[in-house]
């Protein structure tokens, strides 16, 4: 489609380009695929991460290894994310950015294609990296695409973005987890790294299309502050090489080592950068009402995500042992079940949309608190389903696939209550102070939900036993009863907010 503008009229890929993408500017199109195949390569080397680590072909790792390792790497995605942002915004620009992330992404993948135990970790190292610079960018640029909050096509934008993302997510376990898992494990890392390469070529191809304001830099680091910076990042380095060169050569280092680090930084870092913000006494009394009510998104999500993440860890590492992965008969590899989660938000995120819309006009549209209750009850709903599944197993027999994909189906429900209404309020309760920050803090909540779980795991709980499931479920139900019995109180701190 294209518009009745001539092509020299405006700036190429700005509202009014002759060339559209369904009606949104062209460089909406090179940010979809971008975010496709990053999302492609990420989800398809997520999908094989704890089955290679437990596998006899793989690293032969303990299940609560596989999953603290599985844990600690989503964790420190998210927690990346923040200085990801600030990078962009003080160093490179988004534009310059995203494509140094690609780059990097890349490389981590082929890394993790090398078939030795100390390259994988690295590589897995380089992809976290890679993804924080890239998730707490890319969005940015979509925005600037648009005229602004007030553009009426700048939410129907960010929807075709999502799908670009929910595309990515299903194809890959279907592609990479089929070659991973019936080739050869470190092929199908090699397809991830194919996809970002993928995504990196089109995206220096089509960024011409993009924002002029994409490659400013918003507020640059001055010489002082560049050389402050680069002294204090080799001092952290020079002192990490060290420790863990003695730890190295004294015969003491094990992976915990490394693990536990990472965790604890992923459960004291966003407890840090709430309170740091909640104590600014620059923030006026009604943003720090917002900001308490915040607190109590952000520790319902931390919950939230804590089990949630388990579908990509606990639950495939069951599947791998002790599900029957067949439909009519036909034998499935176990990393499809990860296409299960996209392809239903994709079918139901439209549904969920109409629905709060249909709700709003006759004035019955839950509040914000009312979802975030409903999304901690559904996904404490899912662990207690698995109960089902764990219990005939542990009678000697394998659970059906069907199980599985109810369980994934109640947290896909759960999700939509929770996800894209956590990051609506972020945008909407962020202090002016904080505006550009906040969306790396609503990130933390997953930081924080992933650390706990790995920090269980590095612990020895066998996530997998009936118990423990039967405990963080009852944690989720009961956090989602008390935030449904706090609402009114929640709704009065959260001011003009809805």
């Amino acid at each position: 489609m294209a518009s009745s503008l001539t092509k020299d009229s405006v700036t190429p890929g700005t509202p009014g380009s002759e060339k559209t993408f369904f009606g949104h500017p062209r460089g909406l199109a090179t940010l979809f695929m971008t975010e496709m195949w990053e999302r492609f390569s990420y989800y398809g080397m997520r999908a094989l991460l704890p089955l290679y680590l437990v596998a006899p072909g793989g690293l032969h790792l303990s299940a609560a290894t596989a999953t603290a390792i599985y844990s600690v790497y989503v964790s420190l995605v998210y927690l990346l994310a923040l200085p990801g942002g600030w990078f962009a915004d003080r160093v490179l620009g988004p534009r310059k950015t995203v494509a140094v992330a690609g780059v990097i992404i890349m490389v981590g993948h082929l890394t993790l294609a090398l078939p030795t135990s100390g390259t994988f970790f690295a590589g897995l190292g380089l992809v976290a990296i890679g993804s924080g610079l890239l998730k707490a960018n890319i969005s940015t640029m979509v925005g600037h695409l648009y005229n602004g909050p007030d553009d009426p096509r700048r939410d129907g934008g960010f929807t075709l973005f999502y799908i670009g993302i929910n595309l990515g997510a299903f194809a890959a376990p279907l592609i990479i987890g089929t070659v991973g898992e019936s080739v050869n494990w470190h092929l199908g890392f090699a397809l991830a790294a194919l996809g970002m390469a993928l995504g990196l070529v089109q995206y220096l191809l089509g960024s011409r299309h993009l924002n002029a304001r994409s490659s400013h830099v918003p507020t640059p680091l001055s010489a002082e502050e560049k050389t402050a910076t680069l002294r204090k990042s080799a001092m952290w380095a020079a002192v990490a090489v060290v420790f863990y060169a003695i730890v190295g050569f004294s015969g003491h280092y094990t992976l915990n080592w490394l693990l536990v680090p990472i965790t604890v930084a992923g459960l004291i870092i966003p407890v840090m950068v709430i309170a740091r913000i909640k104590r600014d006494k620059a923030l006026d009394r009604v943003e720090q009402s917002k900001m308490s009510a915040y607190i109590w998104f952000f520790v319902a999500a931390a919950v939230f995500w804590m089990i949630y993440d388990q579908g990509g860890s606990t639950l495939s590492i069951f599947a791998d042992s002790s599900a029957k992965n067949t439909i009519f008969g036909w034998n499935f590899p176990v990393s499809w079940y990860q296409s299960v989660n996209p392809v239903l938000i994709m079918a139901l995120a439209p549904v969920f949309a109409w629905l709060w819309l249909a709700l709003n006009r006759r004035g019955k549209e839950p509040s914000t608190a009312t979802k975030f209750a409903s999304g901690l009850l559904l996904i404490g709903a899912s662990f207690f389903l698995f109960l089902a599944p764990l219990a005939i197993a542990d009678g000697g027999h394998k659970a059906a696939a069907m199980w599985l994909v109810a369980i994934y189906f109640v947290q896909t429900v759960g999700e939509l209550t929770v996800s894209p209404v956590g990051l609506s309020v972020t945008t909407k309760m962020a202090p002016a102070k904080y505006a550009s920050q906040m969306m790396g803090v609503w990130f933390l909540a997953v930081t924080a939900g992933d650390a706990t779980t790995g920090l269980l795991s590095i612990a020895g709980v066998d996530l997998n036993k009936t118990g423990i499931v039967a405990l963080e479920a009852t944690l989720a139900a009961v956090a989602g009863v008390a935030v449904w019995m706090y609402r009114k109180k929640v709704k009065e701190l959260m001011g003009d907010v809805h």
